[in-house]
């Protein structure tokens, strides 16, 4: 391995992990706003509760994601000096936007909505979640904006004696047609990402809650007839109050499973105009089809584009994916190698099609999971019923994971079908703008990046460890006591003293 394949495995270690934690962060911002909106319109206590409950959550998974996500930028520098300089002028805009508007934003009210409980009136405390929830937000689509760029560049020119790319409409950068689409497709992603993790919570606390009133049931029941029991177990019941954000979070997994598949649809289309490999690589097509079928399953190496065995198909799907017709004809990779090799010089213009084909089917396979869950939730808490059998419990677990896997082969796959580019060319926009990735990379011995490599992997491992111990122990402890405490406006003078005070965390 040299300078450039480790500086590739540490770039794309770090940010797959980080990208573990965005989506959470972004769709259970306005998932616990409006929990919150919930206590504050109806007044019941269980609102009030899963609030605090969920927003202990999200504290655990933001602070993560911070820690992990400011080692991104820094790589830029580190690993991809050629880069920096290449697109330093371009790229630096939309990242500066995201820390003075959108981070700023989030952070700032966070902040108040922490420590603010007991000391702000309650429609100036909701509204700072609802301005953190619209923070994280701002936040991830000047991230995809500046990524959008990377995949179609746009807005700048290529200056002859510096060598660089120079921006010179950050308008035409912040609404990348590129960009539109894949911020609601993202967005999509992050609330079922959020609405999983909020239901596969509230289920299994459900069946657990639900099995133990039936034990101290039978308990009661036994002891009123003489036979000697135990104690009934201790701890209120919190069935009716996790029913409530199940209900909730099925709802969000349904609306956003239809965004998601409307969304892509539409980024599909504009891939195949922008990125024609990248839509030939997530089918493995080798050469140029009419009326190009999609595969459910392959066998061979795919990467030679000579063993590829198509098993299983459903015929005109991808030519309908890229235009709308199942008739229509798309470009193969062998072809569009060559059309690229006329058109930008010798090299390897294929992506690595393995990774590119069995990504994009983990991606959309993975978000069945949620699907799974969303339509047996609803089944099993109809007409008032609360669940209590152990199989909803396991699905409710295994469930979790999957949007996350999800959203990562996404992204993987996002990224890995622009090899080896990485700033794509625009097909219809200036020609010099185009960045291959051994371009970019910084001239470093190996060793070096190697030694990051290994460290910044143990770091960012016992910092998983910390978020998993973190959110298992909050989720396995429940709602406490102290979180049953409602909400008191500050008073009106100095003189007076609140009659209760609710403190957070």
């Amino acid at each position: 391995m040299d300078a450039l394949d480790v500086s590739r495995w540490q770039f794309g270690i770090t940010t797959v992990y980080h990208f573990i934690l965005v989506p959470l962060t972004i769709g259970l911002a306005p998932m616990v706003a409006a929990m919150q909106t919930m206590w504050v319109i109806t007044g019941k206590d269980s609102w009030y509760r899963l609030t605090k409950f969920f927003g202990k959550l999200f504290l655990i998974n933001f602070a993560l994601g911070v820690a992990t996500g400011i080692v991104q930028e820094f790589q830029f520098g580190m690993n991809w000096s050629e880069y920096s300089r290449f697109v330093g002028d371009v790229f630096g805009a939309p990242l500066a936007l995201e820390g003075l508007v959108a981070f700023f934003l989030e952070s700032t009210f966070l902040g108040l909505w922490i420590f603010g409980w007991s000391r702000l009136p309650k429609l100036v405390h909701l509204a700072t979640i609802w301005l953190v929830a619209i923070g994280v937000n701002a936040s991830a689509y000047f991230i995809i904006a500046a990524n959008s760029w990377m995949q179609h560049p746009v807005g700048a020119i290529y200056n002859e004696e510096t060598g660089r790319a120079e921006l010179t409409d950050i308008w035409a950068l912040l609404t990348n047609n590129t960009a539109l689409a894949a911020f609601p497709h993202a967005v999509a992603g992050a609330f079922l990402t959020a609405a999983t993790f909020v239901a596969g919570i509230s289920g299994w606390w459900m069946v657990r809650e639900a099995r133990r009133k039936k034990t101290e049931n039978e308990l009661g029941t036994l002891a009123t007839t003489g036979v000697a029991a135990q104690a009934p177990l201790p701890a209120a019941d919190s069935r009716s109050m996790f029913r409530s954000a199940a209900r909730m979070s099925f709802i969000v997994m349904i609306v956003a499973g239809g965004a998601l598949a409307i969304t892509g649809d539409i980024q599909g289309k504009l891939m195949f105009e922008q990125q024609p490999m990248k839509m030939a690589s997530a089918e493995s097509l080798c050469d140029t089809e009419t009326g190009a079928s999609f595969s459910l399953l392959t066998v061979g190496t795919h990467n030679n584009c000579e063993s590829v065995v198509h098993l299983i198909s459903i015929p005109g799907l991808t030519s309908f994916l890229a235009e709308n017709d199942f008739g229509a004809t798309v470009q193969g990779v062998n072809q569009l190698q060559e059309q690229y090799e006329q058109q930008f010089g010798p090299g390897n213009y294929k992506p690595n099609l393995f990774v590119t084909y069995w990504a994009f089917r983990m991606m959309i396979g993975l978000a069945a999971g949620s699907a799974l869950l969303a339509i047996a939730g609803l089944w099993v808490t109809r007409g008032g019923r609360i669940p209590d059998q152990k199989w909803f419990s396991w699905l409710s677990l295994l469930a979790i994971p999957t949007p996350f896997l999800a959203n990562s082969a996404g992204w993987i796959f996002t990224e890995m079908g622009r090899q080896p580019w990485v700033v794509a060319p625009n097909l219809s926009g200036v020609d010099q703008i185009r960045l291959t990735v051994d371009q970019g990379v910084s001239d470093h011995p190996v060793g070096l990046v190697l030694a990051s490599l290994v460290t910044f992997t143990l770091l960012y491992a016992a910092l998983g460890g910390v978020w998993f111990y973190l959110l298992r122990r909050y989720v396995v402890e429940e709602p406490l006591e102290h979180d049953a405490h409602p909400h008191v406006d500050p008073p009106e003078s100095e003189d007076e003293e609140p009659k209760q005070l609710s403190f957070a965390y």
